[in-house]
């Protein structure tokens, strides 16, 4: 199966457009020059109307990149752009830098002082990103010039007209002495980190974690010894714990992807297909398909831990209960970190706090106040509910990076329509599976059904019945 998949992705980068939006020409100035002389290649590209090519320092998007195979005549290279047009560039969320029409990249190559006569073929190879108001399209290209080593050519002094420079990254992904967006990164951030907060109180009341609360909130409150002030600290130990095993995912996940650049790879379309399998898996696993488990001997070797007592035995009840937990907490983390590669690179281990800290808020607020603990309704076929529900977002969830993958190779199969019409199909199974038309987990032809799990069924199911417009050109 996986040589099937790995051959689809070679064909998926095979099919590519050859329409690459930008037609490009070289010109070589001066056309010879003797040894140790500098040239100028000029790299004149027009770009098709309505579309946008990104400079070489653009903070969003993918940025143009030119590059000169290994010449033995070439000692030194550096590419120059004209000056990019800065706006905010609603496809990435972000401002962007654009040239539209006609631009010129130069190319400046010094020759060696010892490169023998004669023509010197130059072969260069260049990367980029041309969208429109609906679509982006990545795009390579090759192309050579040629140059005449002349010993007894004169020298001519370049000269670099206005406004060129070699390309930088700003420092900042907003324009000096301008306020920043309501739209940018920062709003994403929020909305993220909202997200990841709601996934760890979601997973409060999945199958692996609501019937644990009271064995474990009984664990801090009829302790032997020390008062209720003890047993607040404890439990607050026990967060740490959980919140200890989260953030470092978040950190090791950093840690492997910071020497490659996260938000890089976050536009890579192997990254995006990688995603979308991790997506679809966690979806399925939610559904019941198959279950995330921790090996036995590591949850063996935490138990005896945390049976030492005092904080060090409540820290390691605390990873005990987190991996325990794995088979229905383990999809929210994934889902969670793989969404973050297309965030900052603190993002992954902010995301895990944040999650950590939506599980582990309940476990503390109830030390805090434990007669709430009568309040909480009993364990019952409501969990799986939760579970499965959750499962058809995140499959739901799948198609974003479903899309931007489609989108990046330029496949055409997943289009607006078909892509609103997995999410109808999606939200209106939820939502008849709430209703009992579906049968899956945590439903039985017996069960009386609730006015909560009605009122949710009838949510889901007016949801995905308002997206019908969209699939004809509405709003």
């Amino acid at each position: 199966m996986k040589p099937v998949i790995f051959g689809l992705f070679l064909l998926a980068r095979g099919l590519v457009a050859a329409d690459q939006h930008v037609a490009w020409k070289l010109s070589v100035e001066p056309a010879a020059a003797p040894p140790g002389a500098k040239v100028l290649v000029r790299m004149a590209g027009h770009i098709d109307e309505g579309w946008h090519l990104y400079s070489m320092s653009t903070p969003a998007a993918i940025p143009t990149s030119v590059k000169l195979a290994p010449n033995p005549a070439i000692g030194a290279f550096r590419a120059l752009q004209p000056a990019p047009k800065r706006a905010f560039d609603a496809n990435f969320n972000s401002d962007t830098e654009t040239y539209e029409g006609d631009v010129a990249f130069l190319l400046e190559l010094e020759l060696k002082k010892d490169a023998p006569a004669g023509a010197v073929e130059l072969s260069f190879s260049a990367r980029y990103q041309t969208c429109n108001p609906k679509m982006c399209v990545p795009s390579k290209w090759t192309g050579a010039a040629t140059l005449t080593v002349d010993p007894s050519a004169a020298t001519v002094a370049l000269a670099i007209p206005a406004g060129y420079a070699e390309p930088r990254a700003p420092a900042s992904t907003t324009t000096p002495g301008t306020p920043a967006r309501p739209g940018a990164p920062a709003e994403g951030l929020f909305g993220f980190l909202a997200v990841a907060f709601g996934f760890g109180l979601a997973s409060i009341f999945t199958p692996c974690v609501f019937p644990m609360i009271p064995i474990t909130m009984s664990y801090f409150l009829n302790r032997p010894s020390g008062g209720r002030r003890e047993s607040i600290v404890q439990a607050l130990v026990f967060c740490l714990g959980i919140i200890v095993l989260f953030s470092g995912l978040g950190l090791a996940t950093t840690a492997i992807l910071g020497p490659f650049g996260i938000v890089t790879l976050g536009s890579n379309p192997w990254v995006n297909g990688f995603i979308s399998a991790l997506f679809i898996a966690f979806g399925l696993s939610l559904l019941g398909a198959f279950e995330i488990t921790i090996p036995s001997p590591i949850l063996t070797r935490l138990n005896q831990s945390s049976n030492q007592g005092g904080f060090i035995g409540s820290l390691f009840m605390g990873l005990t209960f987190s991996l325990a937990s794995f088979a229905c907490v383990g999809p929210f983390v994934g889902t969670l970190l793989a969404a973050s590669v297309s965030g900052g690179k603190m993002r992954p281990f902010v995301g895990m706090v944040t999650f950590a800290t939506g599980l582990a808020l309940p476990f503390f607020l109830l030390a805090l106040f434990p007669s709430y603990l009568q309040r909480m309704p009993r364990s019952g076929g409501w969990m799986a509910r939760v579970k499965v529900v959750m499962g058809f977002v995140i499959l739901a969830a799948s198609l974003k990076y479903l899309s931007s993958l489609d989108q990046v190779l330029q496949l055409g199969w997943l289009t607006r329509e078909r892509f609103l019409a997995a999410w109808i199909v999606l939200f209106a199974m939820a939502g008849l599976y709430l209703l009992g038309f579906l049968r899956l987990e945590g439903i039985k032809a017996d069960d009386q059904m609730g006015l909560g799990r009605l009122l949710s069924g009838m949510a889901l199911l007016i949801f995905a019945v308002s997206l019908l417009p969209g699939m004809f050109g509405g709003k």
